[in-house]
């Protein structure tokens, strides 16, 4: 029976609640479901198969039966396929807006916002199809030649998060079929839904059966699941996003098989502003990192360092610009700052607020739960005099939590930035030519931000350093080799040239 939605598709077909494996829509082997949460209302609004361990050889096994087929489609069929994915997408962009507010909670600008974004890829990969090339060269030793060919690595499987479900599905997908591969994905529990329309869009678009696979599970399988995808025979490719605790463990299973890993893990990205800075294009540019998706992001912005003589007017700026934020469901109209995604979250941002209360740090605003019908709302929350030894300082935040840090010195807050374990994203403002490009060779992070927040597109690479991960997403040539192999071949010729 369809289960009925809370809201109107203009095309329902779009919505589907089942697995998506070798090209038919299929339930988990015990019948399991587990229930999806609208985060801005906290009730239950579809039910999804609860997949387990011993649902995973299906799904590889036609993935790698599709292999064999896809791996040998000519680059410029794979770009086109791409092409029609991407139309499709765009063409059903309200519809999949709708999906993914009520599985994230983020308001419906911020839907469509993604989609935006995550079409990049798709439309991205499709050029990068056909520009895969290999090397011929003359050796040292005469009487040879050397070839180096790029192949498909073959199937890959996708762990996926819940804060970015779309995007995160088009970058990984889209290079992997760019490429030549085929693909499992394993969506968060708590946004299946957007996921399995892409797959039913892929299909549309003339994928074949077993090249796009979806396999849905709740919190109590996804361990166990995980692990069969990553030790699977047939898996020879693992992409993960999610937590860096997390990504030890996936890069632990795979490292049994030897299979390529791509990990883009945790953030705790600092944001600087100098007093040379332009400060209200630098406030303009913290408001948009910092309060998209309630802070669920992993590049936002975690420590906000600025420079003491304009610490009391910036921060006020951003107080000022704050209180002017509308809390509400993300579906509702004039939302600009949606709900937690899941409730875990609203209790951790408590404990960040308390612990900095009792630690020094002064909340400027915010700092409560909200109540909205049983929604998981948290207020934007402003904590002035933040140090390092606030867990604000220490850990991911993934909640609407602005921590200000004062700094006086360049080399100071250089040191300061980089006293983390992290390294997937930092930030900068000055209008300084020499500072900037000392920071940008001196900070610690795959991304520099400099005097914006916005750096992610699908043109460039994505990815961090240290305990952020390792392996890149997007950009020229670097994402597409992350599902190739490289084969050399030496061919011996007579004579001498």
């Amino acid at each position: 029976m369809a289960q009925t939605l809370p809201f109107k598709l203009a095309n329902p077909d779009l919505f589907k609640d089942k697995s998506y494996v070798n090209g038919k829509w299929v339930e988990a082997k015990s019948g399991k479901k587990f229930d999806v949460y609208d985060p801005g209302n906290g009730q239950v609004w579809a039910l999804c198969p609860n997949n387990a361990a011993e649902d995973v050889d299906a799904a590889v096994e036609a993935a790698h039966a599709a292999f064999q087929k896809y791996k040998l489609v000519n680059p410029r069929t794979r770009a086109q396929l791409l092409m029609k994915w991407d139309t499709l997408i765009r063409e059903n962009k309200e519809d999949l807006a709708q999906i993914l507010t009520h599985e994230t909670g983020k308001p419906l600008a911020e839907a469509r916002g993604e989609i935006d974004y995550a079409a990049g890829f798709t439309w991205w990969f499709s050029g990068e199809a056909e520009r895969v090339r290999g090397t011929v060269s003359q050796p040292a030793q005469p009487g040879r030649r050397h070839v180096t060919v790029k192949q498909p690595i073959g199937v890959a499987a996708a762990l996926v998060p819940w804060n970015f479900p779309i995007a995160m599905i088009l970058r990984k997908c889209s290079a992997a079929f760019a490429a030549g591969c085929t693909i499992v994905v394993k969506p968060s529990p708590e946004t299946p839904l957007s996921v399995l329309t892409l797959a039913y869009l892929a299909e549309k678009a003339g994928f074949e059966p077993g090249v796009f696979n979806v396999l849905t599970t709740a919190l109590d399988n996804t361990p166990s699941l995980s692990e069969a995808l990553c030790t699977h025979e047939h898996v020879k490719k693992v992409t993960f996003t999610g937590s860096t605790r997390v990504g030890k463990l996936v890069a632990k299973l795979c490292a049994e098989g030897l299979k390529k890993v791509t990990l883009e893990l945790g953030g705790n990205s600092p944001f600087i502003i100098f007093d040379d800075a332009n400060l209200e294009q630098a406030a303009e540019a913290l408001m948009a990192l910092k309060w998209r998706h309630a802070g669920q992001a992993c590049i936002t912005a975690n420590r906000i360092y600025v420079q003491k003589g304009i610490y009391v007017k910036f921060t006020n700026l951003i107080a000022e610009k704050t209180a002017k934020l509308k809390i509400g469901h993300g579906a509702q109209d004039g939302t600009t700052l949606g709900s937690l995604t899941t409730p875990q979250s609203v209790d951790k941002a408590f404990s960040f607020v308390e612990d900095a209360k009792k630690n020094g740090g002064r909340v400027l605003t915010g700092g409560n739960k909200v109540k909205i019908d049983d929604g998981y709302f948290f207020e934007p929350t402003i904590i002035l005099d933040a140090h390092e030894g606030l867990l604000v300082s220490k850990e991911e935040q993934f909640s609407p939590i602005a921590a200000f840090f004062a700094f006086e010195s360049e080399e100071e807050v250089v040191k300061a930035a980089n006293d983390t374990s992290m390294g997937l994203a930092s930030y900068f403002f000055t209008k300084n030519i020499d500072r900037t490009w000392r920071l940008l060779e001196n900070l610690e992070a795959g991304q520099i931000g400099m005097n914006t927040g916005n750096m992610s597109a699908a043109e460039i690479p994505f990815g961090g350093i240290k305990m952020s991960g390792y392996g890149k997403e997007s950009g020229k040539d670097v994402a597409i080799e992350e599902y190739l192999i490289t084969k050399t071949g030496v061919l011996s010729l007579e004579g001498h040239y």
